[in-house]
């Protein structure tokens, strides 16, 4: 009998402790890349930041991390995003939408002996309309993520925003869900990893401007409008240089292999100071996302 060859077991780095949000986006990763490459076992990593977590590939540490790029209430998670101006070499192979429903965990017996609510600021940014209704006492702590407050609750004067399911893991007590503002949250993850990126229906992109002066970014812009190349995000963050001196990310609706986009992205790099491309890649199907969860 012919001996089958050992499966490669593969790294996925994600914001840590178990139980975050991104650590669910990973294991629906992990999902999707053992029922696509029964060849490779994967495995999950958890790091203290995102910035360590999208290090930690581009050091060659690990060969794959999931991040958060977007929430659809908060916008761009910054984080992420200036890491991956700052390091070079990683690449999007992936992204999913993640449905969010936050949780409030604590051994509090009634909402008024709560006085401080530790999570993410990403997570404490989507609540706030339920929190100055029904906790408009506690002090709000930022925290590297939204489990990260669980270590804290022996203390019944605390609490934690995190999910039903860290709830299950650390057998806590869930004192109200959901208590996001909006019942439609979700977060977009992306799958990074060093090697080139495998193509796909949409490509990420940064760039700094040669100039801050009237119509510089609309003669970049422009080179999308020209071809009919549509734009779905455009986010601007500081460069850190100089104040009004920013950064632009975009994402566009196709694939860096058409000819359009190619000429469209040569027009980018010619008119820029710097321009990055991320790379193409495929979102995961919503229902693959949801019969995982």
């Amino acid at each position: 009998m012919t001996k089958m060859p050992a499966a490669m077991s593969q790294t996925i780095a994600h914001l840590g402790p178990v139980g975050t949000y991104t650590e669910a986006a990973a294991l629906i990763c992990q999902a999707w890349l053992t029922q696509n490459d029964v060849s490779n076992q994967y495995q999950l990593k958890p790091y203290p930041s995102i910035a360590l977590t999208l290090e930690a590939v581009a050091r060659g540490e690990v060969p794959l991390a999931i991040v958060p790029v977007e929430n659809s209430l908060q916008g761009g998670v910054t984080m992420t995003m200036d890491t991956l101006w700052r390091l070079d070499q990683l690449q999007i192979h992936a992204a999913l939408v993640m449905p969010i429903q936050h949780a409030l965990l604590s051994h509090a017996t009634s909402l008024e002996q709560i006085k401080q609510v530790y999570s993410h600021p990403q997570a404490l940014g989507q609540c706030p309309l339920w929190l100055a209704e029904n906790l408009p006492q506690a002090e709000l702590i930022p925290a590297n993520s939204t489990t990260e407050g669980i270590q804290y609750l022996s203390n019944p004067t605390i609490a934690a925003i995190s999910s039903q399911r860290a709830a299950q893991l650390y057998g806590e007590t869930v004192v109200a869900c959901p208590i996001n503002d909006h019942q439609d949250n979700c977060t977009r993850f992306l799958l990074i990893s060093r090697e080139a990126a495998p193509g796909g229906c949409f490509t990420s992109l940064a760039l700094s401007l040669k100039a801050n002066q009237p119509g510089s970014l609309l003669q970049l812009l422009q080179a999308f409008a020209d071809r009919g190349i549509n734009l779905s995000r455009i986010e601007s963050r500081p460069s850190k240089r100089s104040m009004g001196d920013y950064l632009f990310f975009l994402d566009m609706e196709g694939d860096t292999r058409d000819p359009l986009a190619q000429a469209a992205l040569s027009d980018l790099k010619s008119n820029s100071e710097m321009l990055k491309v991320f790379g193409s890649y495929d979102l995961l199907p919503d229902e693959f996302v949801r019969s995982v969860l």
